[in-house]
């Protein structure tokens, strides 16, 4: 699991320092928790739903530390980090894998991911459209596996994704219309600010976002209708209103994270 181009350059001041335990980027955190509790409400939770979740969150700072290794000088800063969270999943991920023997092949995928990540770490390009894009299925995939996980198979096979109810994608896609539009709309606020094109191409996703989420949201009702049009309406008016003014990324955060708070009720109202 790699980083996000959302985030801002805090990552810089870290490298100068010594020997940091977290990650700097506080934005990625709330991608990771909204595909976990999306699909905790129509997976269900468990005790083996709850540590896939503590692994998933546990991967993105060791996957952080691992890709800083290769990007910022000194890199022993990086490496008690690494050992905390590297290990910390290490243990968690053979529980796992030993309670359900097909995460092997779900570790493996997201073994390539990360290899995209790393590569464009390597190559200083890890705030690139197509990085945040990996970064993004890293995250909306833990939508259906939360639910896999609970569906009861021991063996090497996963259980049958069409036997998945029509809940789980449309809570996948509230995950990806809301961490699509939330990169796209902070990306041009920060690193494409200059770009009014990019501007209006993110407001554009927001408006066809709005008009999907409500289709998918139509047939649970209309409590969990109207709430969906709150949420993706909420994200479609702060990107046509924010960024008209310099905002400090503080501030853009805390819109982002209302939206997601947002989008996560939806979806409890569509798993009802």
């Amino acid at each position: 699991m790699g980083t996000s181009g959302t985030d801002t350059n805090k990552e810089v001041a870290v490298a100068a320092k010594g020997a940091p335990v977290f990650p700097p980027q506080h934005g990625a955190w709330a991608f990771l928790g909204l595909p976990i509790i999306l699909g905790a409400m129509v997976g269900g939770v468990t005790p083996l739903s709850v540590l896939l979740g503590i692994g998933f969150i546990v991967a993105y700072p060791a996957s952080y530390f691992a890709i800083a290794i290769l990007r910022y000088p000194r890199p022993q800063r990086f490496r008690k980090g690494l050992w905390i969270w590297g290990s910390t999943g290490a243990v968690i991920a053979v529980l796992l894998i030993a309670a359900r023997p097909w995460l092997l092949w779900v570790g493996l995928v997201y073994a390539i991911a990360f290899a995209v990540n790393l590569a464009f770490a390597r190559a200083h390009n890890e705030r690139s459209l197509l990085n945040d894009a990996v970064f993004i299925l890293e995250c909306v995939a833990i939508v259906p596996i939360m639910w896999a996980i609970n569906a009861g198979t021991t063996d090497l096979v996963p259980p049958p994704f069409v036997d998945a109810p029509t809940t789980l994608w449309t809570l996948t896609a509230f995950a990806a219309l809301a961490l699509v539009g939330s990169t796209m709309h902070v990306r041009s606020l920060i690193r494409e600010r200059s770009n009014p094109r990019f501007r209006m191409l993110s407001q554009v996703f927001a408006g066809v976002s709005l008009i999907t989420s409500v289709a998918l949201a139509y047939p649970y009702g209309m409590w969990a209708l109207l709430c969906t049009a709150v949420a993706f309406g909420f994200l479609l008016v702060r990107s046509l209103l924010l960024g008209r003014r310099p905002m400090k990324p503080g501030i853009i955060g805390v819109f982002e994270l209302v939206g997601f708070i947002l989008v996560a009720i939806a979806g409890g109202l569509c798993a009802v």
